[in-house]
């Protein structure tokens, strides 16, 4: 990931990805989190940067190959294939144009396979499942429109957030706020880990006692 488009610095995506997808969610209000049917390939992989979004049809990947001849380095293909298991729209052959091309990873609404060789070439995958199912290639559908996933729409240029804990997308006008706000609660959060240590309680840093009593706990 060494190239961004001018809504996020490498220094920014890097500070980013240290503070995580769950830090971010929260940072900017418990907003704009994908369902939790859609984790990495592999637990350590991570991606951050600007969408690149395609609505195809389930069981046909053509509109991949298509979006990817319009792809830039720095991207991260959204690829919503509306949940559907039953095929892998993804899979090695892809991942070395993705490489080739640049992009930070991909994000997808159904199925990849050639899992392991993913895991290999070290290409940030984030996907609904796995399945050793081939695709059509003969479908047409729609490249750089607005898609939902789950109750999550995103938009063309939105900045997706990926890791272990799952995907967060965050409004490309908002990302500077967002981050600025995750600084602040990581280092709440921070502190508040530092005064566990010295003996402190949640339930006293959160001011939960009164909520207790209310509840007859």
């Amino acid at each position: 990931m060494s190239t961004f488009n001018n809504n996020i610095s490498k220094s920014d995506a890097d500070k980013i990805l240290a503070l995580g997808s769950a830090t971010l969610y929260e940072a900017q209000g418990a907003y704009g989190a994908l369902d939790a049917g859609i984790k990495p390939v592999s637990n350590n992989m991570k991606v951050v940067g600007p969408a690149l979004t395609i609505d195809m049809r389930p069981g046909d990947n053509l509109m991949i190959h298509y979006a990817l001849l319009q792809a830039k380095a720095g991207d991260v293909l959204v690829i919503d294939c509306k949940g559907f298991l039953e095929a892998g729209v993804w899979g090695d052959v892809l991942t070395t144009q993705a490489l080739s091309i640049g992009l930070a990873g991909i994000i997808v609404n159904g199925a990849v396979r050639d899992a392991a060789n993913i895991i290999e070439m070290a290409f940030p995958v984030f996907t609904r499942g796995l399945s050793i199912k081939g695709t059509g290639k003969s479908q047409p559908g729609k490249v750089n429109v607005p898609v939902t996933i789950g109750d999550c729409t995103i938009y063309p240029g939105d900045i997706i957030i990926g890791d272990i804990d799952g995907v967060v997308v965050v409004k490309a006008d908002n990302i500077h706020n967002a981050l600025s706000q995750a600084i602040e609660r990581e280092n709440k959060e921070s502190n508040f880990k530092e005064k566990i240590e010295k003996g402190a309680t949640t339930a006293d840093l959160m001011k939960l006692h009164d909520t207790f009593r209310f509840l007859g706990l």
